[in-house]
């Protein structure tokens, strides 16, 4: 007879939820945090909760190495055809992603003031975080860095995306906005600048010099992360914006 671990058989302070109330939901892995949504296991072999959670995720990833990736966006259905995972334990896993993706993406009303590069990276994540093209956006200021709106610029392939100074700054003049931020995602989830982000931001610092309209920042989101090249490079010394 082979023994398998239950949740309950864990010590206390090694369980999941207990380990959530003590250290915080970061501390747990993936696979523990589905066990919470789960409660109980099951499946193929009798899996304990973690057991199943860590099941899910590897049947998630069978045909893409990502299984975080197909999580964001899986079905009830698909859950279901897991062994296992039945009606409840589906909606309860679909839910809890939905409820995680619009706490995410809610956005600030309009005049909010943006006064942070967390600030303008939580506005632009429901249109730029974990998507499978590049797009490049602008967030669109009135002269006390309030949100005036938000544009989508322009869209590009997997791993190019397609802006020029002169369509930016176009919709920039055309909405009447007089500060700027500008964004882009890297679907690859490495936030860090390729020397192309580095020359665009550059012609961008020289040409909002030239038109008086100050460019705030440029942010890189990617699987969860933003990078401000603002906080992370000197470009802005080079170029002062006098904002």
């Amino acid at each position: 007879m082979t023994y398998r671990l239950r949740v309950a058989d864990l010590p206390a302070a090694e369980r999941p939820r207990e380990r959530l109330m003590t250290y915080g939901a970061k501390s747990l892995s993936t696979a523990e945090l589905i066990a919470i949504l789960l409660g109980t296991g099951q499946g193929p072999g009798k899996l304990s909760a973690v057991g199943l959670g860590q099941h899910i995720l590897q049947k998630l990833g069978e045909h893409q190495r990502d299984s975080l990736a197909v999580l964001r966006d899986v079905s009830v259905q698909e859950l279901m055809q897991i062994p296992g995972v039945g009606v409840a334990k589906s909606t309860t896993i679909v839910a809890a992603i939905e409820l995680g993706k619009r706490v995410l993406y809610s956005r600030p009303p309009d005049r909010t003031v943006i006064d942070d590069p967390s600030v303008a990276a939580a506005i632009l994540s429901g249109d730029l975080m974990w998507q499978a093209q590049e797009r490049f956006a602008v967030l669109l200021l009135d002269v006390k860095h309030r949100l005036v709106g938000t544009q989508i610029i322009s869209v590009g392939t997997a791993t190019e995306t397609l802006a020029h100074p002169r369509d930016i700054f176009r919709e920039v003049i055309r909405q009447g906005a007089v500060r700027v931020i500008v964004a882009h995602n890297h679907p690859s989830g490495n936030v860090e600048p390729s020397p192309e982000d580095i020359a665009l931001t550059r012609q961008l610092l020289a040409g909002a010099q030239i038109l008086n309209i100050p460019l705030l920042d440029h942010l890189i989101l990617g699987d969860g992360h933003y990078r401000s090249l603002r906080q992370s490079t000197t470009l802005w010394q080079e170029f002062p914006q006098g904002d």
